[in-house]
């Protein structure tokens, strides 16, 4: 992902309500998932999102993009794994597919409702619009598999913390 700022796209009332947005998720912080704000460009908002339990993602931290484009929050932010991962709704550049990012968008939806829909989509992934076709159907058909996949890429790939028992 190059860094192109994309601050001079926005009008400054967006810029506003992004701000304003950021702070109050970086003051209530979100279970699971940890905000890292750019001082100065305020449009690229990264996260990290730890691996839900029971997951082939559980112990890992993920980090993930968000890219506001020209016409947010009438349009959705684009989503991106920055962290490899192996999963049905994530293409292999890192994109998101997942309909609350596309037809379901709503502009009073803000990026609290897009990482933790994000989160969910770790623990409950959508074989039915999957990106990574492969990941899709060993979801659906051989799940162990899947699990097994989807479990080492995360040891490999993201940062894995050991699991406190």
């Amino acid at each position: 992902m190059s860094s192109i700022s994309n601050l001079e796209n926005l009008p400054p009332q967006t810029i506003r309500a992004v701000t304003k947005e950021l702070n109050a998720l970086v003051e209530e912080s979100l279970e699971g998932i940890k905000l890292h704000v750019s001082e100065e460009d305020i449009t690229d908002i990264q996260a990290t999102i730890d691996g839900p339990a029971g997951t082939p993602y559980a112990c890992g931290t993920f980090r993930v993009k968000l890219v506001l484009g020209r016409d947010f929050p009438q349009g959705p932010p684009k989503g991106y794994f920055l962290t490899k991962i192996f999963h049905p709704n994530v293409a292999a550049n890192g994109e998101i597919c997942v309909n609350t990012l596309k037809k379901d968008w709503k502009p009073d939806l803000g990026i609290k409702q897009v990482l933790l829909t994000i989160k969910c989509l770790l623990i409950v992934p959508n074989a039915e619009s999957a990106l990574n076709e492969e990941a899709g159907k060993l979801l659906l058909e051989k799940y162990d598999d899947y699990f097994s996949r989807a479990r080492l890429m995360t040891e490999i790939h993201a940062q894995v913390r050991e699991l406190v028992i």
